[in-house]
C-alpha cells in the first residue's frame, strides 16, 4: 500500500504514513505511539489482540502495521498470514522478544517484510520502520540457514524428538542401531550439535521438529 514517491499531487503526496499498532501491552503500544507520532507517523488505530489487528488492518486504511509475534486470541504470525493476504495489503512489520530461527521463517511465510526486537528503544522503532517503508520491496528479515536432512535421518530426528533410544528408533524404522547412529552423527554434524538434547533443542529452533 505504501507508495508516496508517485501519489497524487501535492500535499497528498506528503501524507503521513498510517501506521496501526497491534501489542497486547498498552504501555509498550503507548510508547511506540508516541515515538512513531513525534517522527511523523500518523497512528490510526491500535489493536490488543491478533483478531483485532486483522479487523483494524482491514478498515483503518493502513499503511503499515506494526504486529507483535505473540498475541492473544489469534497469533501474530497468523493475523500476518490474514492480512497480508488481501489485496492491496499493508506492510506489516513483526515484532517480537523471540529470536529463535523458526520464528523467523514462520514469520517469511506469513509475509511479514521485516521483523524487529521488541528490546529496541521506541524512537529507534520509529527511525527503523521509516527505513523499512522507504523500501519495502528489500528484503529486511534475517537469513535462516536451515539445513537439509534426507528421508531417513528426519524419521531419526522426529524419534529422537519424541524421546526414543537408538534401538527404539531402529526398531521403529526396521534398520540396525549402528545405521540410526550414522544417521544421528549425521544429523549432529549438520545442525552442529554434540548431543541428542542439543540436537532436539536446535532442531525446534529451525522448525524440524515440533518444540
Amino acid at each position: 500500500m505504501v507508495d508516496q514517491s508517485n501519489g497524487a499531487e501535492g500535499d497528498a503526496a506528503k501524507a503521513p504514513l498510517r501506521v496501526l499498532i497491534a501489542d497486547d501491552h498498552p504501555l509498550f503500544r503507548m510508547g511506540l505511539a508516541l515515538a512513531l507520532k513525534a517522527d511523523g507517523f500518523e497512528v490510526v488505530a491500535e489493536a490488543e489482540n491478533g483478531r483485532q489487528a486483522v479487523e483494524r488492518a482491514r478498515h483503518a486504511g493502513v499503511d503499515v502495521v506494526v504486529l507483535d509475534v505473540r498475541m492473544p486470541e489469534l497469533d501474530g504470525i497468523d493475523a500476518c498470514t490474514i492480512i497480508t493476504s488481501a489485496a492491496d495489503a499493508p506492510v506489516v512489520v513483526m515484532l517480537t522478544t523471540f529470536e529463535e530461527p523458526a520464528v523467523v521463517l514462520a514469520a517469511r511465510a506469513a509475509g511479514a517484510t521485516a521483523y524487529l526486537s521488541k528490546e529496541t528503544s521506541p524512537r529507534e522503532l520509529a527511525r527503523m520502520l521509516r527505513q523499512i517503508l522507504a523500501d519495502p520491496e528489500r528484503d529486511w528479515l534475517p537469513e535462516v540457514s536451515v539445513p537439509e536432512l534426507t528421508p531417513r535421518e528426519a524419521e531419526a530426528l522426529a524419534a529422537l524428538a519424541r524421546g526414543l533410544s537408538n534401538k527404539a528408533i531402529a526398531a521403529e524404522l526396521g534398520i540396525s542401531p549402528e545405521t540410526v547412529k550414522d544417521y544421528l552423527e549425521n544429523v549432529y554434524r549438520k545442525l552442529d550439535v554434540r548431543d541428542r538434547v542439543s540436537a532436539v533443542r536446535r532442531a525446534a529452533e529451525l522448525g524440524l521438529v515440533a518444540g
